[in-house]
């Protein structure tokens, strides 16, 4: 129970709490928002390849057993045919938003991504969920005391009656992506092609950075047939597989200032649908 002094305390601190450009006022009128600041609200937020940022300290930290569980859960869930790591990308690392996406542990956005997917597909409701966690809450009131969490079903189900996708069938024996092999007729550029990377508008989720956006580079490999993430993080049944293509790009021409060698490359894999021949 709280009262409204600490309910004053929460509200400031959630006050302090801001992802927003300081010279613009929460949520500004039309004419105070300019296109490149829209295309920055819109920017997938795992999408930070190139953004400026302090070096970050490597350190080799053990696991927690939280987070163990976390990765188990949601591989079970995708072996289950509960959903496709694309909506887990998605739901865990985009539709969060920045402040969450940078303010949270990597494991914990994974676990608030387990509760999105299991209420927005009807696998629980927010009342079954709210009440659920009051009771773990009260039940370790005390905390640990470096014991390890247990579970306590309330039932265990056959989950014969579970809606699922049908991808993990298709692709049982077989794996991913050799379950779309064959799918997307003949690629369109092969080994040594200059393409440049379509500048699509960005909005909602994709795998394509931001950095290779409107560059020009060499394909270096065809890779490999599978629908892309943008139609897969939706879990799209009808979407049409296409090739994928390691794509190599010069550093110097990639990086406004780049200081090393003319020489210097980067590769990343990216769908067919963002690249077209250079004129």
């Amino acid at each position: 129970m709280t009262d409204s002094s600490v309910r004053a305390e929460q509200l400031d601190l959630v006050a302090r709490l801001k992802s927003a450009y300081p010279e613009l006022p929460d949520a500004p009128t039309p004419d105070l928002l300019d296109h490149a600041r829209f295309a920055a609200y819109m920017k997938p937020v795992h999408d930070v390849g190139g953004e400026p940022d302090a070096p970050m300290k490597y350190e080799n930290k053990e696991y927690e057993h939280w987070e163990h569980m976390t990765y188990v859960i949601c591989e079970v869930l995708a072996w289950r045919g509960v959903w496709l790591s694309e909506e887990r990308r998605r739901i865990g690392n985009v539709d969060v938003g920045r402040a969450v996406y940078l303010g949270l542990p990597y494991y914990g956005r994974w676990l608030l991504a387990v509760a999105r997917v299991l209420l927005e597909k009807q696998y629980l409701s927010s009342a079954e969920l709210s009440e659920r966690l009051t009771e773990v809450t009260k039940r370790y009131a005390g905390g640990l005391n470096g014991a390890l969490p247990e579970a306590h079903p309330k039932f265990e189900g056959d989950g014969s009656q579970v809606k699922r996708n049908t991808h993990h069938v298709h692709a049982v024996g077989k794996g991913d992506p050799q379950v779309f092999a064959g799918r997307a007729g003949p690629p369109k550029f092969g080994v040594g092609d200059a393409v440049v990377v379509h500048d699509f508008p960005a909005l909602f989720y994709t795998r394509t950075p931001e950095y290779v956006q409107g560059a020009t580079g060499e394909i270096a490999a065809v890779a490999y047939e599978s629908p892309a993430p943008e139609d897969e993080t939706w879990d799209r049944t009808d979407a049409t597989p296409e090739w994928f293509y390691v794509v190599r790009f010069n550093l110097s021409q990639l990086w406004h200032g780049y200081t090393g060698t003319t020489s210097d490359t980067l590769q990343t894999e990216l769908p067919e649908r963002w690249l077209r021949a250079t004129a």
